[in-house]
């Protein structure tokens, strides 16, 4: 989940890493940086989450090095508007290689609109909220679904925890709120997840950015990880 306020954006996740019935931990961060002002919150079908998180094509890397090369080459950082256009583009097109990356595509809207219309033989079913922090245009927020929709929004969540959590933002979210205001109905959102989800995640993880840059805010732990001894 995601919530955008007063000069800043939280972005707010689960730490489960689960398999069919099985969880294998509770302190998974599945909220990345993407550079020092921007944060990626992933969910989806495990093996394609993995896939864009973690290993496989390695597309967050991918991105995160491609914001880089933007930044090297023209001497100023891509906006969060322009990340989250590329960052939607990989989701629907496989990487071949960087170097055949145009970066004077990155801030050309209508090109990744064109590339929605690419059959691709290896979409992923991931789900992404981007945040991020721009001098000129403060926090900001962007939705982007597994079949490429991307929004500019104030608030946001994925997944099952979103059936209750977006109703909550509805009710008490505000443009205007402050940090501690903002954490307090991330924290609502949490307890509301806890008390009606049957599947609910026991533990959460809490970021935030601003003009001080992206870093932990927080985590919400009901269970802690136990060594198991060996038999």
């Amino acid at each position: 989940m995601g919530v955008v306020g007063k000069g800043f954006a939280i972005v707010a996740a689960d730490t489960s890493a689960v398999h069919s019935i099985m969880l294998h931990k509770n302190n998974e961060d599945k909220i990345m940086l993407l550079d020092s002002h921007k944060l990626v919150a992933a969910s989806g079908e495990p093996g394609d989450l993995i896939s864009f998180e973690f290993g496989g094509l390695i597309r967050v890397e991918y991105v995160q090095k491609n914001v880089s090369l933007y930044k090297f080459r023209n001497g100023i950082p891509l906006t969060t508007a322009a990340a989250a256009n590329f960052t939607r583009d990989c989701t629907i097109k496989p990487v071949i290689t960087p170097m055949a990356f145009s970066v004077d595509f990155l801030v050309s809207v209508m090109f990744m609109i064109f590339s929605t219309l690419i059959i691709d033989q290896n979409p992923y079913s991931v789900n992404i909220l981007m945040a991020g922090y721009d001098n000129e245009s403060g926090a900001s927020l962007y939705y982007i679904d597994y079949i490429a929709t991307l929004h500019k929004v104030d608030k946001g969540a994925f997944g099952y925890g979103s059936y209750f959590s977006l109703s909550t933002m509805d009710w008490h979210y505000r443009s205007d709120m402050s940090v501690e205001e903002a954490i307090e109905l991330v924290d609502k959102c949490i307890l509301e997840i806890r008390s009606r989800l049957v599947v609910a995640p026991p533990n959460f993880v809490i970021k935030i950015v601003d003009k001080d840059g992206a870093r932990d805010y927080a985590w919400r732990q009901s269970v802690q990880d136990v060594a198991t001894a060996a038999v």
